[in-house]
């Protein structure tokens, strides 16, 4: 459960979705600066752990936090992406 959580694709994710609470791919590709295949992927990771539900309307996939995600999860991708924002970034 935690390796689910140490990529920082589905920790931000996860963190979209409790912000926002519901997104289809390509929002959440944009709204994260991501591609839509490494977030379709990540959400497909999260779905089958229970993390995330998806419902369909029409050609479009919605997706949300499960019912009854714990907040201790929430509260560790949160504190996650603040430690991801504070690293240098290398420049090559």
């Amino acid at each position: 459960m935690l390796s689910l959580l140490a990529d920082p694709t589905r920790a931000r994710v996860l963190y979209a979705l409790d912000v926002v609470e519901e997104l289809c791919v390509g929002d959440m590709a944009l709204a994260l600066e991501a591609t839509e295949d490494a977030v379709s992927y990540a959400l497909r990771l999260l779905r089958t752990a229970g993390f995330v539900t998806s419902r369909k309307d029409g050609r479009v996939v919605f997706y949300r936090l499960a019912d009854g995600f714990p907040e201790p999860l929430r509260e560790h991708c949160l504190r996650q992406l603040i430690e991801l924002s504070r690293k240098p970034v290398d420049e090559g």
